[in-house]
């Protein structure tokens, strides 16, 4: 029996992270199967690729889309940029029904103050000190990383354009929104940053702290990465 074709993810996320917007690709035989549709038999295309896998998948993976790629392309290598976003319940008590997909966070977090350590995190850094080491590297290396951008906002049903707006209209919380998009992560890069700057909107540490610790590349002192299940890659890009 052959082996199962080999499958190539732009994004590899830790488990219990979540994913809309992943891109996968997979190198198929040139001779698909034939299928017989409506009296008729004809080579298997695209779209009927999607529809059997979300069959076999769904809804816990579902296929948006499915097409044949252009010669040479990597999903993972020939990716340009990726955007994920983390979400944060604040507020005294969890929500159940958003459970699975935020970090509760209770007590007040400044969002003025995490908005401008974020700002610092705009540009070229070495993110040493808020990732897992690659493979292949030494201590003392740096992990060079470009974000392109890295926001708070506030959702409370509608966006809403004041990133420190106060409490819902019933008072019970707000949930929080931190969206980042680089050329690319290292691993546990963005959860250990939302972690520190939780502890900043806790009135710890400051963005100036944040940029010492991006200068440092260190991790000693620094909190254990956000829990998985508040993070998601919203998106891939691509050139053309």
């Amino acid at each position: 029996m052959a082996a199962p074709p080999q499958i190539t993810c732009a994004g590899r996320t830790d488990a219990g992270v979540h994913a809309r917007g992943q891109v996968v690709h997979v190198d198929l035989p040139a001779d698909l199967p034939k299928i017989r549709r409506g009296g008729t038999t004809r080579p298997m295309e695209a779209h009927d690729l999607l529809t059997a896998v979300n069959r076999q998948v769904s809804p816990a993976v579902v296929v948006k889309e499915a097409a044949p790629a252009p010669e040479g392309f990597d999903a993972r290598r020939s990716a340009t940029g990726r955007r994920y976003r983390y979400l944060i319940w604040n507020g005294p008590v969890a929500d159940p029904l958003l459970a699975p997909v935020v970090w509760h966070v209770h007590g007040h977090l400044d969002l003025k103050k995490m908005a401008a350590a974020s700002d610092v995190l705009v540009g070229e850094h070495d993110f040493g000190a808020f990732c897992r080491r690659p493979p292949g590297t030494a201590k003392g290396d740096p992990v060079l990383r470009r974000v392109r951008r890295a926001v708070w906002t506030v959702m409370l049903g509608a966006e809403v354009e004041d990133a420190n707006a106060a409490a819902g209209p019933t008072g019970i919380g707000r949930l929080l929104r931190f969206e980042i998009e680089a050329d690319s992560f290292c691993q546990q890069m963005v959860r250990s940053l939302v972690a520190q700057l939780v502890e900043v909107g806790k009135g710890g540490p400051t963005a100036a702290d944040v940029v010492a610790s991006l200068k440092a590349g260190d991790r000693s002192g620094l909190p254990a990465p956000a829990p998985p299940n508040g993070l998601c890659l919203v998106s891939v890009s691509y050139l053309g």
